[in-house]
């Protein structure tokens, strides 16, 4: 949507940034009547979100897995959901954060439901609760039991970010990107349509390509939408 980020109370006169808070209400005194005092309106779909794994992480020796698992769930489905990439107009790139906290948020409701966990999906388990960190595992390290999961998610991470790329280019038009981006959706529907059960290393080129188009908007460089397209026709 496009919205007038700095917003000025007419209660009490406060200014703040919507794009700061993501609050409509003035953070001084509460009220909801306020006015833009932007010139112009912006495109934002971002959310002031933040991600923090460390109270579950300090309990991995004292808690059973499966009540880690759901409070990794609820955290990872409050840090993904509406979560968007266009900050004030400004595109933003698909990031680690996100992508392995969609991942956790797949493989944490799984492991939350099942009666047991082999040592294999625990040991993949504890590596995704360092998503807040920005740091997403090798796809060589997920097991066989949680490779739909992961794909599922990663998948459904570049669809949400496909969106946005849409949305942007609703502002920003550029023709030589739609065939890429219909190749990416076409690839990104077959992997759902599988429930993710492709190889690892083909949900991770997903992923890339989709970085590839991301940096071409933000940077302008025509390498990475050749390099996305490179990408893409390795896949299946």
């Amino acid at each position: 949507m496009k919205i007038r980020g700095q917003r000025e109370c007419k209660e009490c006169g406060t200014r703040w940034s919507y794009y700061d808070t993501g609050e409509v209400a003035c953070p001084e005194c509460g009220s909801l009547h306020s006015v833009g005092v932007d010139e112009e309106r912006a495109l934002h779909t971002a959310a002031p979100k933040s991600l923090d794994l460390t109270p579950i992480r300090n309990d991995v020796d004292e808690v059973p897995l499966r009540r880690l698992a759901e409070r990794a769930t609820e955290r990872a489905k409050e840090y993904t959901a509406g979560y968007g990439f266009i900050d004030a107009g400004d595109l933003q790139p698909l990031d680690d954060t996100y992508l392995a906290a969609m991942e956790l948020r797949h493989v944490a409701g799984e492991l939350a439901r099942k009666s047991s966990a082999t040592e294999d999906e625990e040991l993949y388990f504890t590596k995704l609760l360092q998503a807040d960190e920005g740091e997403r595992p090798d796809p060589e390290e997920v097991p066989d039991s949680l490779r739909a999961l992961s794909g599922l998610a990663y998948a459904n991470a570049v669809e949400e970010y496909r969106s946005d790329l849409r949305t942007y280019l609703d502002e920003h038009a550029d023709p030589t990107v739609r065939d890429t981006l219909e190749r990416l959706a076409d690839h990104t529907k077959r992997i759902r349509a599988l429930d993710g059960d492709v190889p690892p290393r083909e949900a991770e080129t997903l992923v890339a390509a989709a970085r590839d188009v991301g940096r071409y908007l933000i940077e302008g460089d025509e390498g990475t939408l050749t390099q996305a397209e490179n990408r893409l026709d390795g896949l299946v």
